[in-house]
């Protein structure tokens, strides 16, 4: 496997892969060759090749699968450090017209074609993080003594409201694709003290926005004897390790991804904590206004900057060499593209200060409110005590305060939102009821979960933290559609 070939230099290894990119000189060719656990130059020399070989590397092409033997040699200057120099090679299938070029695609052209594009470097680089991530997951709670158990798909519940259910017919029955696996959760934790579930969960809202998919996944611990501060401390602690989990055996990916890994490495405990009044006093703050200000201004620099770069490189270019033709052409791409975003942000900022200069307590916070409330953090927060109205029907109210819930969220810095919701149940049956009532809610779903109150209730605790949402911070991901395999979302069902 190529992951394990920077142990091999001297030795004479087999490869097999596929060839991601090629380029030629007098003699030579350099084949870029990938086998889903790394990328390794492979370099052809046609003195040193038999002429099937050197003809199977001249006619290969992108997505071409190669069976290839050769020496590992170190070289600091390739991709991990060493490459491969070919004796031999085998082409299993000679691939023709394939969709995906290295030029730039549009998004809908590769969502299209997402069964393909998981084959690049930006995607596979994901992947492998979204892969390290579910690993730290179960490590952390493991290590710790909880149950990983499972919550079914299926439910008569609404768990988040009634508003985003999938429905489906049950046999004749109204049934519904699980919002979330809390309710089920915390009677698994009525019977082992501390659980976790890792599952689907579905969200039935008509939402465009970059936070959001209908189909994604949820890690939910519940546990019993737990009150919010506990509560909170055990996010902090999973986030800690998550982060710290992805930097150290993600390093090469992140930093493909163009990731900052200082911003990960501030990602350590004491996280700040905030009451929900204080965080609507500092988002309508003077101290927001300077901050949306500040960001103005340093995005018209960086606009100026870059038009004059994109201006610079195209007075130049007719008198540039075909390579480097080609490394200005791949600039001119990331130019467009994050001037594109400057503008967007430009467009923004000004209204995000409006709606958080007018908002009004006992509102809940938007993404951009989550955003500006970062900014003032150099990692994440978690936000506590929101109104009661806000949050869902089982909250625990605050015995200080009847209008707020026991409930926090934990939000990511760098614009990336909600990435925990959670807090302390409520454990009394009278108030439960009374708040089925209150929601309108079938009294007859939910008697199974009264009777957890009824039968040696306790106080108990958890939270769901979505799985596609932290991979997108972890990766410095914009958009979540990019951090689940095959992405669902509102108007996309395939591939």
């Amino acid at each position: 496997m190529i992951e394990s070939l920077a142990g091999q230099v001297g030795s004479v290894v087999t490869l097999q892969g596929w060839l991601q990119q090629k380029r030629a000189s007098k003699g030579l060719i350099f084949l870029v060759i990938r086998d889903g656990t790394g990328l390794v130059q492979c370099v052809v020399n046609q003195s040193s090749v038999d002429e099937h070989s050197w003809a199977g590397a001249s006619t290969a092409t992108q997505e071409t699968s190669l069976t290839i033997k050769g020496e590992v040699c170190a070289d600091e200057r390739q991709i991990g450090g060493i490459e491969v120099q070919v004796s031999s090679l085998e082409v299993i299938h000679l691939v023709s017209d394939y969709p995906i070029t290295p030029k730039a695609h549009g998004v809908e052209f590769l969502m299209d074609r997402r069964h393909l594009w998981l084959r690049s470097r930006r995607p596979w680089a994901v992947m492998r993080v979204r892969n390290c991530v579910i690993m730290s997951i179960h490590n952390f709670f493991q290590e710790r003594g909880f149950v990983q158990m499972d919550a079914p798909i299926l439910t008569k519940n609404a768990v988040e409201g009634t508003s985003t259910l999938f429905e489906i017919d049950y046999f004749g029955s109204p049934a519904y694709l699980t919002q979330s696996g809390q309710l089920h959760g915390e009677v698994m934790a009525m019977a082992f003290s501390k659980i976790y579930t890792f599952g689907p969960v579905f969200r039935a809202e008509k939402s465009k926005t970059r936070r959001h998919l209908t189909e994604f996944w949820m890690i939910e611990p519940e546990m019993a004897f737990y009150d919010l501060d506990m509560n909170m401390t055990l996010a902090e602690d999973f986030l800690v390790r998550v982060a710290s989990d992805a930097l150290r055996d993600c390093a090469d990916e992140l930093e493909l991804l163009g990731r900052d890994l200082d911003a990960l490495r501030r990602v350590q405990a004491p996280f700040p904590r905030i009451s929900y009044s204080d965080a609507v006093d500092l988002l309508r703050s003077d101290k927001t206004k300077g901050l949306v200000e500040e960001k103005i201004d340093a995005l018209h620099r960086e606009k100026s900057d870059l038009e004059e770069e994109r201006a610079s490189n195209k007075s130049n270019y007719g008198q540039l060499k075909e390579w480097k033709k080609r490394r200005v052409d791949a600039r001119e791409i990331e130019i467009n593209a994050r001037l594109a975003q400057v503008q967007e942000a430009l467009r923004n900022l000004p209204k995000w200060w409006r709606s958080a200069a007018e908002f009004e307590w006992g509102g809940d916070f938007g993404g951009s409110d989550e955003t500006l409330l970062t900014w003032h953090f150099d990692r994440p927060i978690i936000v506590h005590r929101y109104p009661e109205a806000v949050k869902a029907f089982y909250m625990k109210r605050d015995p200080e305060d009847d209008r707020l819930a026991l409930g926090m969220d934990v939000l990511a810095p760098e614009g990336f939102g909600e990435i925990i919701g959670g807090g302390q149940r409520a454990d009394d049956l009278a108030f439960l009821e009374a708040q089925v009532e209150r929601h309108d809610l079938p009294r007859k779903a939910f008697e199974w979960y009264f009777d957890l109150r009824r039968y040696g209730s306790v106080p108990h605790s958890g939270f769901g933290l979505g799985l596609e949402r932290t991979v997108s911070w972890i990766c410095g991901v914009e958009h979540i559609r990019e951090t689940i395999p095959f992405p669902r979302t509102l108007g996309r069902l395939t591939p």
